[in-house]
């Protein structure tokens, strides 16, 4: 949203980096120095091609097919499993101005672990809303807006159909609840609201449809059809590759996972004083373990210092 908006407009204009919008990743050919890189520009159909020494896919639900794409052995056996989201939102400043909290209730049934309700306090270009949910739906698309009815069935290779075979026949609830869930009425929808807010009002209330997590299905001790409710990090065995798969990373994790990532891939110029200078003024904490009890003075340092700079003291 507007966060990551802000942080790459700021990164476009660091030096050596630089950004694009309206293009699309269409292949990847692995080259003796690294990658050969496909662009298309989707405003006039342009292709361009570019060569790096390091890829990182962190597509969301354009991942997994760029990750089978490169062709790389980590990716042989990995599959995906999308599920769409929609939630309910309320723009009404009579509503709004009297919540400015999240709440979370519990985990329905066969519900995976990202569809448990809460309502929920956001700012939507500007305009602080409500929203509830969220609605988990069935779908075979991998991507909301540029996404095709065929991502699913286009993802299947012959090394990972028996995991997404076994993936729907063990986890019919699962696909029960994707269903019910897609197919209810508003009314079904607010009943569940009103668990939260007695008074809801339909007038009050619309339905829009959220992004869609292209869940990891993964081989895991030989057993095929593991799903990953959580994120997976593919990293191939030459180290100039890696994709984030997955549900999406908040702000509580994402921060580590590209920490693992740099360790992996760029052992050695992390250890470089420069490096390790740079990280520091980053991540202050980034080689201390704030889990230890002796560090707790220190973990209220940190977490003091973070509040001020985000206004909350």
């Amino acid at each position: 949203g507007a966060i990551a908006s802000q942080m790459i407009e700021w990164l476009g204009v660091q030096e050596g980096c630089g950004f694009v919008t309206q293009h699309r990743v269409t292949n990847l050919t692995e080259t003796e120095s690294g990658w050969n890189v496909e662009i298309s520009n989707l405003n006039d159909g342009t292709k361009i091609r570019n060569n790096t020494a390091f890829v990182f896919i962190g597509a969301g639900g354009g991942s997994l097919p760029l990750l089978q794409n490169s062709k790389i052995d980590e990716a042989k056996g990995l599959g995906g499993f999308p599920i769409g989201g929609q939630w309910l939102v309320s723009k009404s400043p009579k509503l709004v101005n009297q919540h400015t909290a999240k709440i979370y209730g519990m985990s329905p049934g066969a519900a995976p672990t990202m569809a448990v309700p809460h309502l929920d306090t956001r700012i939507i270009d500007g305009e602080k809303a409500l929203l509830f949910g969220p609605y988990a739906a069935w779908t075979s698309k991998f991507l909301h807006q540029q996404g095709s009815y065929l991502d699913l069935p286009t993802s299947i290779r012959a090394d990972n159909i028996l995991s997404l075979i076994k993936i729907g026949v063990q986890n019919l609830p699962l696909v029960r609840y994707l269903i019910q869930q897609g197919s209810q009425s508003m009314n079904t929808r607010l009943k569940e609201l009103k668990n939260f807010y007695p008074d809801a009002c339909h007038k009050d209330w619309q339905l829009i449809d959220a992004g869609i997590r292209v869940q990891a299905i993964k081989k895991e001790d030989g057993d095929a059809g593991i799903v990953h409710f959580g994120t997976e990090v593919i990293t191939n065995s030459n180290k100039n590759l890696s994709a984030l798969l997955g549900a999406s990373p908040g702000a509580s994790v994402s921060t580590n996972i590209i920490i693992d990532i740099l360790k992996k891939c760029f052992a050695k110029k992390l250890e470089t004083k420069q490096c390790q200078e740079n990280l520091l003024k980053m991540i202050p904490t980034c080689n201390e373990d704030l889990s230890l009890p002796h560090m707790a003075e220190r973990q209220l340092q940190i977490n003091k210092q973070s509040m001020q700079s985000l206004n909350l003291l």
